[in-house]
């Protein structure tokens, strides 16, 4: 099965192996119950803590499992991703660790603090080019690029190692959680995190109901839920950059039609409000 099929649904026992390949380079992060929140909504409610991960977010995880299941013939070629800022800074770590050269294309309002990060993380073995308003301007360069230049593209979300990468994440959960897992919310910007625990959880803790949560102003994959197929948005509010894209990937949108209960919506200002306080 090649990695553009629409079929697929990823197994345990492909997510455990991306779990050994990653594991001596990723942390293990905490899963950290939050007092302030389980008093708020009298439930007992835990937060996965991947702001504590190496680069900052989860997407090391499936950048380094994509790269590391490369052959060496297109490691020297080098490397192609475009990124809102985390899968940028997870594909430039790996580069850096694996000594590849990669070319990362980030859209152009990209806080410099991303860009910073990037740079740090892949020194030498990264060029960063800034280019186009949204995500999906960064990936239609990358994409031109990456065919002018015979490189390999590493999406952010649209792929099987990345999304079997991002499931490692449930592996942890169920290793750390003392007790059974009502409920979960996870973001979705492209659907790769969701698509790889969600997958995850579906075969190991089915009676969990997993929510995806997105940004009102960027609702790609609601959108498709709701007319129950792949929707491109014609315009996205690009304040939450991370979540911000017009159009889910084809093989995450029937993974999360199959594993996540519904899609709410959060306007751009409860986003703000909520890390104020």
């Amino acid at each position: 099965m090649n990695d553009t099929s629409s079929s697929y649904f990823p197994q345990i026992a492909d997510i455990s192996k991306a779990y050994q390949r990653i594991k001596s380079v990723v942390k293990h992060t905490p899963l950290e119950y939050n007092a302030n929140l389980s008093e708020e909504f009298q439930a007992q409610i835990y937060l996965k803590r991947e702001d504590l991960q190496v680069v900052r977010s989860y997407k090391i995880r499936g950048a380094f499992n994509k790269m590391s299941c490369l052959t060496q013939e297109e490691l020297n070629r080098g490397v192609v991703c475009a990124s809102a800022g985390n899968h940028a800074q997870g594909l430039a770590y790996a580069c850096n660790k694996l000594q590849i050269k990669g070319t990362i294309f980030m859209p152009a309002p990209t806080p410099k603090q991303k860009v910073r990060q990037v740079r740090m993380f892949g020194k030498n073995y990264v060029d960063i080019i800034l280019v186009g308003d949204t995500f999906d301007d960064a990936q239609y360069e990358a994409d031109a690029f990456c065919t002018t230049h015979n490189m390999v593209y590493v999406p952010p979300f649209n792929s099987k190692k990345i999304i079997e990468g991002q499931g490692t994440i449930a592996i942890e959960i169920l290793e750390d959680a003392q007790q059974e897992i009502d409920f979960m919310f996870l973001p979705v910007g492209g659907g790769g995190l969701s698509s790889g625990i969600g997958s995850y959880f579906k075969q190991v803790s089915p009676h969990t109901q997993i929510i995806g949560v997105e940004p009102l102003g960027a609702p790609a994959m609601h959108e498709s839920f709701r007319q129950n197929k792949l929707v491109k948005l014609d315009t996205i509010d690009k304040f939450v950059d991370g979540a911000a894209v017009k159009k889910v990937g084809h093989l995450n949108f029937p993974i999360c039609k199959e594993v996540l209960k519904e899609v709410a919506l959060v306007p751009e200002g409860k986003v703000c409000s909520c890390i104020l306080k």
